[in-house]
Parts: structure tokens; sequence; C-alpha cells
């Protein structure tokens, strides 16, 4: 919207412009219909304007400061900044057969709150009382991964690096270890961050710590552009610490999620033909969805273990 504005700005000015220039020029029919023309341009471009202002006060209205003029439960999808308005499809896939195991459509834009909902959902469709999940970095979310962690679902995701201090060459908190018997951290210093009060912030009960020593370390520079540097420790980090434990001793898990979920999302778009949905709202969509699903599973099945046996397998249930 604001970008559009400004287009629309400029153009008028650059046609106010040609009409100043225009009416410089010697009298004539070619300038007066020159001038009659830009006058034109000029109305369209302010009648596009009042249309822009009520499309914005719609827009601020909508809870989700969105609406979509083609689809009306459409939403800009936070893919790689290039905010395309779609729909979010989620999938859990097995990783011995790439079976589409749940999936689900929605008009979310961020993956962030949906790993526990599809992992719940997984576990449900399977008829297990344990399951192990394997997410990118996208699903991380500390309320999320403790909520899995409650539901009996083991998860294993990396977390997105969101301090820029690494790129400036100081300390992230990955830097100081935690000691659990002192409820202390020990920076790269070797020095003690003690405990000082607990806050709550967005419903997490987060505890803080540091150290006076900080304006004397040797290597301040590295650490903090502040007074002292402050570690934060949420009532249930011990949950994201076994998280990230878990990456470090597996990492070769990242590179099956890869090679197992992108597989049916790769075989579906080039069924595809790696175009758009083709229908519109969500409930439609969602239909859609499940029968590209349905159809990815049933060849699936078919090359694993023939048709005849699935067959009677249908028959059967």
């Amino acid at each position: 919207m604001k970008r559009r504005k400004e287009q629309i700005e400029e153009s008028v000015a650059r046609y106010l412009q040609q009409m100043d220039s225009a009416d410089r020029q010697e009298p004539s029919l070619a300038r007066t219909t020159k001038t009659a023309r830009l006058k034109g341009k000029i109305a369209t471009l302010k009648e596009e304007m009042r249309r822009l202002a009520k499309l914005e006060a719609r827009m601020l209205a909508a809870p989700d400061k969105q609406i979509s003029l083609t689809d009306p439960d459409a939403r800009s999808m936070a893919t790689s900044g290039s905010g395309m308005v779609g729909y979010n499809v989620q999938a859990a896939v097995d990783t011995e057969h790439h079976l589409i195991v749940a999936h689900e459509v929605t008009n979310v834009g961020s993956d962030r709150a949906q790993l526990c909902a599809m992992a719940k959902r997984t576990k449900a469709v399977l008829g297990t009382d344990a399951l192990d999940v394997v997410a990118d970095r996208g699903y991380f979310d500390s309320k999320e991964i403790l909520a899995c962690e409650e539901a009996g679902i083991t998860v294993t995701l990396p977390k997105p690096q969101t301090s820029n201090s690494r790129a400036k060459g100081r300390f992230v908190k990955q830097d100081f270890r935690y000691v659990k018997d002192d409820d202390e951290y020990i920076c790269p210093a070797g020095d003690r961050l003690v405990y000082h009060y607990t806050t709550v912030e967005k419903g997490r009960i987060l505890r803080r710590y540091w150290t006076p020593v900080c304006k004397d370390c040797a290597i301040k520079d590295q650490c903090t552009t502040g007074k002292e540097r402050r570690i934060t420790r949420w009532e249930y980090e011990h949950v994201l610490e076994t998280v990230q434990r878990r990456l470090d001793e597996h990492p070769e898990k990242m590179r099956q999620r890869r090679e197992t979920v992108e597989h049916p999302f790769g075989t579906i778009k080039y069924w595809m033909g790696y175009t758009h949905f083709q229908m519109k709202t969500l409930k439609r969509v969602g239909t859609e969805m499940a029968l590209h699903v349905l159809a990815y599973n049933l060849k699936r099945v078919i090359n694993i273990i023939g048709v005849d046996p699935l067959i009677a397998a249908m028959r059967a249930a």
C-alpha cells in the first residue's frame, strides 16, 4: 500500500512538472491538448488514491491487517521475504516410506505456531504413545517445544540465530555455560554470572543473571557494549537445552528431514506443473490439497507393495 501510494505521488509530481513546462510554451492546439491529457491523468491518479485510502481503512480494520482482493482467505506468506500471497501447507512425512501421515492447509504465514498441533495430529493418526519429530528452524518456538515435551513428543530442530552479536564478533548466549547445581552461568572469561531477580514477559517466567566484574574484564568488548552482560533464562530452558543437545548428537537428522519431507512436496509440485492452487478460499484449497495427498500416497503405496496387495487391503478395510 505504501509503495503504491509513493508511485502515484511521484507520477502526479511528474505530470505537474510537464504541465508547467507546457504552460511556458507558446499557445497552441498541441499544448492545450497535452495539458488536458495531463489533467485527465492526474484526475485518474487522485481517484486511485481515494480508492487506496478506502482499502487501507479496510486493511487496518482486519484482525491481521491484511486483505486479499482475489481470494478473501489468502494471506501473505513468510517465504524468504517474498511476501507471496497464498496458503501454508503443513505435512508430516514418515522417514521410511515417505508417506504423508498428516497434513493441513492454513493461511497463517509463519510455521512458528504449527509444530505442536501437527505433531499431535500425527501422533493421533499413528496411534502411538511416543513420537520423534524433526523440523526445520522455522518451527522453533519455546512454547510449542514445551507443549510437545508435555505431550510425549520428542522434538529435534535447530534454533534460529536471531542475535547479530556473532556477526559483530561478540559472544552469544551459547558461549555461556549454565551450571545447574549452582544456578549460575560461566562466561567465556571464566567469571560467574549469578541470579539476581525473576520477571514475567509475554507470559513467560524469566530469570536474570549477571556479574559486577564485567567493567574490569579484559575481553568486555567481545561480550557487550553495556555496563555488564546479562543472561536471561526461561523457567523451562532445560527443555530447549535438551533439544539442542539432541541436535548436536545427531546432526544427520536435519539432512534426513530434507530428504524426507521435501520429497512429497517436490513430487506434488512437479505434478501440478510448479504452478499455484487452482481453487480459492481455505475450504476449497484444503480439499484440493487433500486430493493431491491422496493421489501421492496411493502412488507411493503402489510402488512399495504393488497394486493387488493395495486393492486387497482396501477391500479388507
